[in-house]
């Protein structure tokens, strides 16, 4: 059975999902401020406790939240453990939102995993109305 964990989560745990699904590497200070800095964070963990998920919310939490680093590690995908993190996660920012208002919930989809978030009612760009998407990185 998998185990949701507000907000208690490493930067050892965070950096070893990262690398278990091998996403760029991060400096440990990097990952501390990612952390640091997020408005909230899950961790699933398994039936022994092993991270085996996470998820965290970045924005500001009034007009515009994100979702960031929704990781599953490879021999657990597909066994509805992104679903229940991005349920949490959506969960988390409705419960924020101002009455009576919309915020906007946002996510940048790795490439083969549109389905995903589809089925998680996120619409994919670019629409008629919404343009695409667009990323630029500084190094």
């Amino acid at each position: 059975m998998v185990k949701l964990i507000e907000n208690d989560i490493t930067v050892d745990e965070y950096l070893d999902l990262r690398d278990r699904v091998s996403w760029k590497k991060l400096s440990y200070t990097q990952a501390q401020r990612a952390l640091d800095n997020c408005l909230y964070v899950l961790k699933a963990v398994d039936d022994g406790g092993t991270p085996i998920g996470m998820g965290r919310i970045v924005g500001d939490g009034s007009v515009i939240c994100y979702i960031q680093d929704l990781i599953v590690v490879p021999e657990v995908q597909g066994q509805g453990v992104g679903t229940k993190i991005i349920t949490a996660l959506k969960e988390y920012v409705n419960n924020i939102r101002e009455d009576g208002t919309e915020m906007m919930l946002c996510l940048m989809c790795a490439k083969g995993r549109e389905d995903f978030y589809i089925k998680n009612d996120f619409i994919p760009r670019p629409t008629d109305e919404l343009g695409p998407g667009m990323i630029q990185y500084l190094n």
